[in-house]
């Protein structure tokens, strides 16, 4: 499971990135949009291979951000908060996570508010429309955050606050402090 979700979130952007870079660069230009998580700018508790791969595309797309744009390559990442998709229903949990009485309860009790979060999201049509506002923009920004305001807001206080404080406040919203 931990390997597959490094394969998927950040293998698999890379081996597009790849397919698609010599192309664009014959064809003189184009847009990559990786996607990435508001977890790519937040370390979730009990998500940390999903946030670290998510800070890897973070990454990679900075990066290549900088080596694509003298080949008129744009290059854009969206960091999606929640909205209800079967994220929620597909999650799976590791072993220490279900069965270890060390880690079972505050991590019950942060993906309970995790699936209430997912739940009651905007409808994901609206990383569509961003998607499609990227894709038409003559110089679109790196880093596009979509969904609900207070995850728009932590990204920000990430920039702006020590990153304890933030961790301290993420660990309060989840309930596990």
């Amino acid at each position: 499971m931990r390997r597959a979700q490094l394969e998927t979130n950040l293998f698999g952007v890379l081996r597009v990135c790849r397919a698609v870079l010599p192309i664009m660069r014959q064809q003189g230009g184009g847009t990559i949009v990786n996607i990435s998580s508001v977890a790519g700018a937040l370390g979730i508790p009990f998500q940390g291979l999903y946030s670290a791969s998510k800070f890897a595309v973070e990454g990679l797309s900075e990066a290549l951000w900088a080596e694509a744009r003298p080949f008129g390559i744009r290059v854009a990442v969206i960091g999606p908060g929640d909205f209800p998709t079967a994220i929620t229903a597909r999650r799976r949990l590791s072993a220490q996570a279900q069965h270890s009485a060390v880690y079972r309860e505050r991590c019950a009790r942060a993906l309970a508010i995790m699936a209430a979060d997912e739940r009651r999201g905007p409808a994901p049509v609206r990383v569509a429309r961003l998607l499609e506002r990227i894709i038409v923009s003559p110089a679109p920004r790196l880093r596009y955050t979509v969904g609900p305001l207070p995850e728009h807001a932590a990204v920000l206080l990430k920039r702006l606050l020590p990153g304890a404080l933030v961790a301290r406040l993420l660990m309060r919203y989840y309930r596990i402090d």
